[in-house]
């Protein structure tokens, strides 16, 4: 999961010191199979990012002002609504296959 939301972040914000530790996960999951049952950790990685920004996104959509004793300004969200339902929908898919998988695996070894 914590690969999955590293790699929605370095897509974001195109950083390639973000991309080293994806790529170490992914090297990882090649070597070593086990790891490969976890895969769908991604989705819910990715799907935990969405939801941050649904939450950051939440008082839009539209320009919201502010006023305090000492400053004022205007800030601009986005609608937070397709933010939240692609989150919920990727965390949900990530874990519903994972325990898919889990089930299936069990299965197989009993």
């Amino acid at each position: 999961m914590v690969g999955g939301a590293v790699l929605c972040l370095a897509t974001l914000s195109l950083n390639l010191f973000a991309a080293v530790p994806v790529v170490i996960i992914v090297i990882l999951t090649i070597v070593r199979p086990a790891l490969f049952t976890s895969a769908f950790g991604l989705l819910s990685g990715v799907g935990v990012i969405a939801l941050y920004v649904a939450f950051l996104q939440r008082q839009g959509p539209g320009t919201v002002c502010w006023e305090t004793t000492t400053a004022s300004g205007c800030d601009e969200y986005l609608n937070p609504w397709p933010w939240l339902i692609a989150g919920l929908v990727l965390v949900v898919a990530g874990v519903v296959a994972h325990s898919n998988r889990m089930r299936r695996v069990g299965s197989a070894s009993s």
